[in-house]
């Protein structure tokens, strides 16, 4: 036997070291059903390892601490995974709570499982500033981990489960926080990756302990209803025994109950009662092949009607995690409700252990081996999510999203099945197609027919997506996308479009300044003034100090200062300005992109006296002169930026009129007509009837300068209900 190796110098009481090594053996008896002798002392001999590593921790259960990796060894081993996944989980704390190094590890047991218990140890060497942020970093880890091995996640959820079963020995806000992280990342990752088994214990011992309560409530109201429940149960698995018989299908009926989070989760999502969720009964059948599930279809539809539009082939189309099985709801006796699922053996096998199949059933099992290449589809995706995210806390909050689907299926123009959240848009699919599809795209073709890019899919549906090369991602997209995918490129792409703009306002402004105070231009500057300037202000290169300029984060001002002091001079010195010089204004052509915004206090357009104020982290906000809201910087120098409207502006401008009328029907639309005729779109209108007689309308134009709005003013004049009318003021 393997128990005869342990040594007697293992630290610890007789009554502890005999416990540990009957879980020790205990695990080892179980491994041996299914690995090979010379595996099985292996992970004995990483149990020797982790016990002495251990040695004097406990748990707040006062438990060895040895005996919670063992606990994590034996859920691995249940699952039936390869002995180094199982020295992984017995070894997976000692890098984080130990003074053991991975090295050490690598030199024991190999450079795999060394890989292995550093993707699931947190990072205990950095600082950070908020739990939260610690959270979403190692989780950043982890999920990279899983990139690049599977078995790391394995090992984290068997973890978490022996966690989640010992909370109790924990203070209530603390096991409060475990079972909210519970329900929110690892049962939802479980369920993504097919492990239905793990996701539904996690689901109820998070339940039990995020919401005590009314997981007492709900579970003292299950056993009451359960009485009545076994009775019909049992009526409606002989008739449809009966039935399968009767057509000759081999078949295995298994009555199912929804856990307690289910329940819970339906009544909140749905808005219903107890009796009407749990009055649904749902029934499993088992059958031999793939032929024999649709014929056991037949047979139960022949036995209850089917409810329309409640079935669902998920055999055809599996679900993203390689979950496979038919769907149906009949309408029992009585009317009762039954949700009937029908799969085989192998989809069965799948559907309760997710990937971890691959491990247990590797001979010839082609669902297994579906299910792994699905999860490495999406752990893809995750890494493009991390490779674009700005920091872990949105990784994860985008993870986030990704962990939530319901999938709707669509159709690809050549005929391929992609699958996505429901409640995805048009622009969710051309990022799932590919980032640069999506950062390109300028309309969708829902079934052939034209459709926003806003439109939400459906399952079913062919879009094609039409690009154009110019194209780029549209600020707006941010409120209607829902996958982590589309999110994080979206906002990768405008954080760098907008890294590149203020890089460009700034390297003008810097420009301008340095002329118009030192008559020298920025490309005269030397690299040595410009590195020694880069040094002291501790930043890695000019361009993002361009940057810093035109975001409003640097004056352009003392840039310059700085940049022409000279040598030995202090950092604020000043030199004089050349007497004489000007400081020309700086060009506006409207095209400046995400730095530059016109005021909507004062609506400046081509023609209008204009200023610029810079705005930290906005850039140049472009006002008229004669703004109120500009007044208190006029003092300020710093914020101030001379501009004036170059000659080649083209686009159109947001203008605000007020037009007091006659309170009369059609006034509205007589107005509306004029401003058609002058080639201008109303962006909006608002009311404000100051009497019964007269109203005042204020309208937001689109107009291209102030000519353009003069003569639209006056063609409103003539309008006979118009009684008055001026341009809005802040």
């Amino acid at each position: 036997m393997v128990e005869s190796a342990l040594p007697s110098t293992i630290p610890g009481s007789n009554s502890t070291l005999d416990n540990t090594r009957f879980i020790a053996s205990d695990l080892c008896a179980y491994l041996e059903t299914y690995l090979e002798p010379e595996q099985v002392r292996e992970v004995y001999r990483a149990y020797l390892f982790g016990a002495e590593a251990h040695a004097g921790q406990t748990r707040l259960s006062g438990d060895p601490y040895i005996v919670h990796p063992l606990a994590v060894a034996k859920t691995m081993a249940e699952m039936r995974m390869d002995h180094k996944s199982i020295i992984a989980a017995i070894l997976h704390d000692v890098m984080e709570d130990t003074h053991i190094s991975k090295e050490r590890i690598a030199e024991e047991f190999g450079q795999d499982v060394a890989e292995l218990v550093d993707g699931v140890s947190k990072l205990t060497h950095l600082k950070f500033r908020s739990r939260a942020e610690a959270q979403a970093e190692n989780f950043r880890k982890m999920m990279l981990a899983i990139t690049r091995d599977l078995r790391v996640i394995l090992v984290k959820l068997a973890d978490r489960l022996h966690n989640m079963r010992t909370l109790g020995a924990l203070r209530p806000d603390k096991g409060r926080r475990i079972a909210r992280e519970t329900l929110e990342i690892y049962a939802p990752i479980a369920q993504r990756l097919g492990m239905n088994a793990m996701r539904r214990e996690l689901e109820v011992l998070g339940f039990a302990a995020y919401h005590p309560l009314r997981y007492r409530v709900l579970q003292e109201a299950v056993g009451r209803a359960r009485g009545h429940r076994k009775e019909v149960m049992q009526k409606i698995e002989a008739a449809i025994c009966a039935r399968m018989e009767e057509a000759g299908i081999v078949s295995r009926i298994v009555g199912r109950e929804k856990n307690l989070f289910s329940i819970y989760r339906k009544m909140q999502q749905k808005q219903l009662s107890f009796e009407e969720v749990f009055d649904v009964y749902a029934i499993r059948i088992v059958v031999e092949d793939v032929d024999a599930c649709y014929r056991a279809l037949g047979v139960v539809h022949n036995l209850y009607k089917p409810v329309p539009g409640r079935f669902k082939d998920y055999i055809a189309i599996p679900k993203a995690n390689g979950y496979q099985s038919l769907h149906t709801v009949l309408f029992g006796p009585h009317g009762i409700p039954i949700e009937v699922q029908i799969r085989t053996e192998e989809m069965d096998r799948v559907a309760e252990s997710g990937i971890a199949a691959h491990w247990l059933y590797k001979a010839g099992d082609r669902h297994s081996a579906t299910a792994q290449a699905r999860a490495r589809e999406w752990l893809k995706g995750v890494l493009e999510i991390q490779q674009a995210a700005g920091n872990s806390m949105e990784f994860l909050e985008n993870v986030k999203v990704d962990l939530f689907p319901e999938e709707v299926y669509i159709f690809t123009p050549r005929g391929e099945i992609m699958e996505l959240p429901r409640g995805a848009t048009a622009v969710d699919f051309a990022y799932a197609v590919h980032s640069d599809v999506g950062n390109t795209c300028v309309a969708a073709k829902i079934d052939r027919r034209l459709a926003p890019l806003s439109t939400r899919l459906e399952s079913g549906r062919t879009v094609e997506i039409v690009t154009a090369p110019g194209a780029r991602p549209n600020p707006a997209w941010l409120d209607f996308v829902v996958t982590g995918k589309a999110r994080t490129a979206i906002r990768h792409y405008l954080k760098n479009l907008q890294q590149n703009e203020a890089a460009d306002l700034g390297r003008r402004l810097l420009d301008k300044t340095l002329f118009s105070a030192y008559g020298i231009r920025l490309e005269e500057v030397e690299e040595a003034r410009m590195r020694a300037l880069l040094a002291e202000l501790q930043l890695p290169d000019q361009e993002t100090l361009l940057g810093d300029v035109g975001l409003g984060n640097r004056m352009a001002a003392l840039v310059a200062r700085r940049l022409c002091r000279e040598d030995g001079d202090p950092a604020g010195s000043e030199r004089e300005i050349p007497p004489g010089r000007q400081e020309r204004p700086l060009a506006v052509k409207g095209t400046e992109g995400m730095v530059l915004s016109f005021a909507k206090c004062c609506h400046p357009i081509p023609g209008d006296p204009i200023v610029g104020v810079m705005s930290a982290g906005r850039g140049l906000v472009i006002h008229r002169d004669k703004c109120r809201n500009v007044a208190e910087y006029r003092d300020r120098p710093d914020k101030w930026v001379p501009v004036a409207w170059s000659d080649e502006v083209e686009q159109e401008y947001a203008a605000a009129i007020r037009v007091q009328t006659a309170n009369k029907r059609g006034v509205l639309a007589s107005l509306a007509a004029v401003i058609a005729d002058m080639g201008s779109n109303i962006e909006n209108v608002s009311f404000d009837e100051r009497d019964g007689q007269v109203s005042t309308i204020t309208f937001t134009l689109s107009v291209r300068d102030r000519k353009h709005l003069a003569d639209m003013m006056r063609r409103l004049r003539r309008v006979p209900e118009v009684l008055r009318i001026s341009r809005a003021r802040c």
